[in-house]
Protein backbone atom coordinates (compact mmCIF):
# COMPACT_ATOMS: atom_id res chain seq x y z
CA UNK A 1 0.00 0.00 0.00
CA UNK A 2 1.47 3.64 -1.11
CA UNK A 3 2.43 5.91 2.00
CA UNK A 4 0.06 8.03 2.20
CA UNK A 5 2.00 12.13 1.43
CA UNK A 6 2.09 15.42 2.76
CA UNK A 7 3.67 18.76 1.50
CA UNK A 8 5.57 20.47 4.61
CA UNK A 9 6.55 24.17 3.49
CA UNK A 10 8.52 26.95 4.86
CA UNK A 11 12.40 26.95 5.81
CA UNK A 12 12.54 26.30 9.49
CA UNK A 13 9.93 23.72 9.47
CA UNK A 14 11.35 21.96 6.36
CA UNK A 15 14.83 22.15 8.27
CA UNK A 16 13.63 20.53 11.41
CA UNK A 17 11.69 17.51 9.75
CA UNK A 18 14.42 16.66 8.00
CA UNK A 19 17.08 17.08 11.03
CA UNK A 20 14.45 15.17 13.35
CA UNK A 21 14.18 12.37 10.60
CA UNK A 22 11.06 10.93 11.59
CA UNK A 23 9.45 11.17 8.91
CA UNK A 24 9.80 9.37 5.19
CA UNK A 25 10.66 11.91 2.30
CA UNK A 26 10.18 11.33 -1.07
CA UNK A 27 10.70 14.63 -2.81
CA UNK A 28 12.24 18.68 -1.96
CA UNK A 29 11.58 21.39 -3.99
CA UNK A 30 13.16 24.58 -4.19
CA UNK A 31 11.58 27.96 -6.50
CA UNK A 32 13.59 29.20 -9.11
CA UNK A 33 15.58 32.08 -8.33
CA UNK A 34 16.09 31.24 -4.55
CA UNK A 35 19.68 31.41 -3.49
CA UNK A 36 21.54 28.23 -2.34
CA UNK A 37 22.55 29.87 1.26
CA UNK A 38 22.11 29.89 4.64
CA UNK A 39 19.12 27.38 5.62
CA UNK A 40 17.88 26.56 2.54
CA UNK A 41 21.65 25.34 1.80
CA UNK A 42 21.17 23.20 4.92
CA UNK A 43 18.08 22.01 3.42
CA UNK A 44 19.62 20.93 0.19
CA UNK A 45 23.07 18.92 2.20
CA UNK A 46 20.42 17.28 4.74
CA UNK A 47 18.19 16.29 1.90
CA UNK A 48 21.65 14.83 -0.11
CA UNK A 49 22.37 13.09 2.97
CA UNK A 50 18.68 10.48 2.44
CA UNK A 51 19.52 10.85 -1.29
CA UNK A 52 17.24 13.11 -2.21
CA UNK A 53 17.94 15.78 -4.24
CA UNK A 54 15.98 19.62 -4.82
CA UNK A 55 14.15 20.50 -7.85
CA UNK A 56 13.82 23.44 -9.29
CA UNK A 57 10.38 24.64 -9.71
CA UNK A 58 8.60 27.88 -10.76
CA UNK A 59 7.56 30.10 -8.28
CA UNK A 60 4.22 29.97 -9.01
CA UNK A 61 4.37 26.56 -8.84
CA UNK A 62 5.41 27.03 -4.92
CA UNK A 63 2.73 29.59 -4.21
CA UNK A 64 0.08 26.43 -4.02
CA UNK A 65 2.15 25.09 -1.55
CA UNK A 66 1.30 26.21 1.97
CA UNK A 67 0.92 29.80 3.75
CA UNK A 68 4.33 31.29 3.13
CA UNK A 69 5.88 28.82 1.36
CA UNK A 70 9.44 30.67 1.73
CA UNK A 71 10.67 28.82 -1.46
CA UNK A 72 10.73 25.74 -0.35
CA UNK A 73 8.82 22.72 0.01
CA UNK A 74 9.09 18.69 1.05
CA UNK A 75 6.70 15.69 0.49
CA UNK A 76 6.73 13.76 3.11
CA UNK A 77 4.42 11.08 5.42
CA UNK A 78 2.06 12.05 7.79
CA UNK A 79 2.78 13.10 10.77
CA UNK A 80 4.75 9.99 12.98
CA UNK A 81 2.23 10.04 16.10
CA UNK A 82 4.08 8.68 19.59
CA UNK A 83 2.07 6.89 22.37
CA UNK A 84 1.04 7.76 25.81
CA UNK A 85 3.53 4.63 26.44
CA UNK A 86 6.35 6.16 25.02
CA UNK A 87 5.63 9.72 26.77
CA UNK A 88 5.51 8.13 30.19
CA UNK A 89 8.90 6.66 29.22
CA UNK A 90 10.68 10.04 29.06
CA UNK A 91 11.05 11.06 32.26
CA UNK A 92 12.98 8.29 33.40
CA UNK A 93 15.47 8.62 30.35
CA UNK A 94 16.12 12.36 30.93
CA UNK A 95 16.51 11.82 34.93
CA UNK A 96 13.28 14.45 35.36
CA UNK A 97 9.88 14.89 36.97
CA UNK A 98 7.20 14.17 34.33
CA UNK A 99 6.43 17.22 32.20
CA UNK A 100 3.25 16.93 29.98
CA UNK A 101 0.87 18.77 28.15
CA UNK A 102 -2.90 17.88 27.18
CA UNK A 103 -4.26 20.13 24.51
CA UNK A 104 -8.52 19.39 25.45
CA UNK A 105 -10.50 19.90 21.88
CA UNK A 106 -7.99 22.57 21.11
CA UNK A 107 -9.15 23.52 17.21
CA UNK A 108 -7.31 25.89 15.68
CA UNK A 109 -3.66 25.06 14.00
CA UNK A 110 -2.45 27.95 14.76
CA UNK A 111 -3.21 28.17 18.61
CA UNK A 112 -2.19 24.26 18.46
CA UNK A 113 1.06 25.01 16.78
CA UNK A 114 2.04 28.16 19.03
CA UNK A 115 1.68 25.73 21.72
CA UNK A 116 3.92 22.82 20.15
CA UNK A 117 6.73 25.12 19.58
CA UNK A 118 6.27 26.41 23.42
CA UNK A 119 5.96 22.76 24.46
CA UNK A 120 9.30 21.90 22.80
CA UNK A 121 11.31 24.70 23.90
CA UNK A 122 10.24 24.57 27.30
CA UNK A 123 11.27 20.67 27.73
CA UNK A 124 8.54 19.01 27.29
CA UNK A 125 7.95 15.03 27.49
CA UNK A 126 5.29 14.76 25.31
CA UNK A 127 1.55 15.90 24.57
CA UNK A 128 -1.91 13.84 24.12
CA UNK A 129 -4.96 15.59 21.98
CA UNK A 130 -8.00 14.18 21.80
CA UNK A 131 -8.12 11.63 18.26
CA UNK A 132 -11.43 13.66 17.26
CA UNK A 133 -12.96 16.83 17.31
CA UNK A 134 -9.42 18.85 17.76
CA UNK A 135 -6.78 19.83 14.82
CA UNK A 136 -4.16 17.34 14.47
CA UNK A 137 -0.26 17.35 13.60
CA UNK A 138 -1.31 19.13 9.98
CA UNK A 139 1.06 20.67 7.72
CA UNK A 140 -0.08 23.89 9.04
CA UNK A 141 0.67 22.77 11.98
CA UNK A 142 4.30 22.16 11.68
CA UNK A 143 4.33 25.20 9.72
CA UNK A 144 2.76 27.42 12.71
CA UNK A 145 5.55 25.58 15.46
CA UNK A 146 8.35 26.48 13.15
CA UNK A 147 8.67 22.66 12.97
CA UNK A 148 9.15 22.19 16.52
CA UNK A 149 6.17 19.54 16.18
CA UNK A 150 8.81 17.34 14.57
CA UNK A 151 11.13 16.93 17.75
CA UNK A 152 8.16 16.23 20.25
CA UNK A 153 6.47 13.19 21.05
CA UNK A 154 2.45 13.70 20.41
CA UNK A 155 -0.05 11.12 21.44
CA UNK A 156 -3.81 11.04 19.88
CA UNK A 157 -5.88 9.49 22.10
CA UNK A 158 -9.19 9.95 25.22
CA UNK A 159 -8.18 12.07 27.46
CA UNK A 160 -9.82 10.72 30.51
CA UNK A 161 -7.83 7.74 29.81
CA UNK A 162 -4.49 9.40 29.74
CA UNK A 163 -5.26 11.16 32.79
CA UNK A 164 -6.14 8.31 34.71
CA UNK A 165 -2.41 6.83 33.32
CA UNK A 166 -0.77 9.71 34.58
CA UNK A 167 -2.41 9.17 38.06
CA UNK A 168 -0.96 6.10 37.98
CA UNK A 169 2.52 7.16 37.28
CA UNK A 170 2.95 9.07 40.29
CA UNK A 171 1.97 12.59 38.23
CA UNK A 172 -0.97 15.66 39.14
CA UNK A 173 -2.55 16.84 36.39
CA UNK A 174 -3.55 20.78 36.84
CA UNK A 175 -6.21 22.35 34.50
CA UNK A 176 -5.60 25.97 33.56
CA UNK A 177 -8.82 27.99 33.33
CA UNK A 178 -10.55 31.16 34.77
CA UNK A 179 -13.00 29.89 36.81
CA UNK A 180 -13.98 30.63 40.47
CA UNK A 181 -13.15 27.30 41.63
CA UNK A 182 -9.35 27.95 40.06
CA UNK A 183 -6.39 28.68 42.54
CA UNK A 184 -4.19 31.59 41.34
CA UNK A 185 -1.27 30.16 39.92
CA UNK A 186 1.20 31.31 42.40
CA UNK A 187 -0.77 29.24 44.81
CA UNK A 188 0.09 26.05 43.18
CA UNK A 189 3.36 23.93 42.98
CA UNK A 190 4.80 23.26 39.84
CA UNK A 191 7.50 21.95 40.51
CA UNK A 192 6.86 18.24 40.33
CA UNK A 193 5.92 15.40 38.41
CA UNK A 194 2.89 17.30 36.29
CA UNK A 195 0.60 17.42 33.49
CA UNK A 196 -0.78 20.64 32.06
CA UNK A 197 -4.27 20.67 31.12
CA UNK A 198 -5.43 23.29 29.06
CA UNK A 199 -8.81 23.70 27.17
CA UNK A 200 -10.22 25.09 24.00
CA UNK A 201 -9.98 28.44 22.56
CA UNK A 202 -14.24 29.11 23.03
CA UNK A 203 -15.10 26.67 25.62
CA UNK A 204 -12.04 25.96 27.87
CA UNK A 205 -12.25 22.40 29.52
CA UNK A 206 -14.64 19.79 29.34
CA UNK A 207 -16.51 19.12 32.52
CA UNK A 208 -15.11 15.41 32.31
CA UNK A 209 -11.41 16.81 31.97
CA UNK A 210 -11.96 19.47 34.37
CA UNK A 211 -13.62 17.22 36.98
CA UNK A 212 -10.49 14.72 36.68
CA UNK A 213 -8.13 17.71 37.20
CA UNK A 214 -6.75 17.16 40.65
CA UNK A 215 -6.61 20.97 40.90
CA UNK A 216 -7.35 24.23 38.48
CA UNK A 217 -5.30 27.54 38.37
CA UNK A 218 -5.54 30.86 37.01
CA UNK A 219 -3.09 33.34 35.47
CA UNK A 220 -3.42 36.97 37.13
CA UNK A 221 -5.55 39.31 34.99
CA UNK A 222 -4.84 43.15 35.64
CA UNK A 223 -6.00 44.58 32.29
CA UNK A 224 -9.78 45.34 30.71
CA UNK A 225 -10.06 42.07 28.85
CA UNK A 226 -11.43 39.24 30.55
CA UNK A 227 -8.85 36.51 29.37
CA UNK A 228 -5.46 35.32 27.38
CA UNK A 229 -5.99 33.50 24.20
CA UNK A 230 -5.57 29.42 24.83
CA UNK A 231 -2.35 29.30 22.93
CA UNK A 232 -0.59 32.27 25.20
CA UNK A 233 -2.37 31.19 28.57
CA UNK A 234 -1.13 27.65 27.82
CA UNK A 235 2.26 28.73 27.07
CA UNK A 236 2.55 31.17 29.99
CA UNK A 237 1.73 29.02 32.49
CA UNK A 238 4.19 26.13 30.66
CA UNK A 239 7.27 28.59 31.08
CA UNK A 240 6.07 29.70 35.18
CA UNK A 241 6.04 25.81 35.43
CA UNK A 242 9.79 25.32 33.51
CA UNK A 243 10.74 28.25 36.04
CA UNK A 244 9.54 26.10 39.41
CA UNK A 245 11.21 23.41 38.03
CA UNK A 246 14.74 25.30 37.29
CA UNK A 247 14.35 26.67 40.66
CA UNK A 248 13.89 23.37 42.35
CA UNK A 249 17.16 21.43 40.21
CA UNK A 250 19.06 24.49 41.12
CA UNK A 251 18.01 24.30 45.55
CA UNK A 252 18.80 20.65 45.22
Amino acid sequence: MAKAKEWISGRNPVYEVLQARRRHVFRLLVAEGVEKKGRISQIIRLAAKINIQAERVPRQRMASMGENPQGVALQTNHYPYSTLHDILKEPQKRGEPLFMLLLDVLQDPQNLGTLLRTAEVVGIHGVVIPANRAAGVTPAVVHASSGASEHLLVAQGNLSQAITAIKDAGGWVIGLEGSPEAQPVHQVRLDGPLALAVGSEGSGLRALTRKSCDTLISLPMRGQIESLNAAVAGSVALYLALNARQKRRQEN
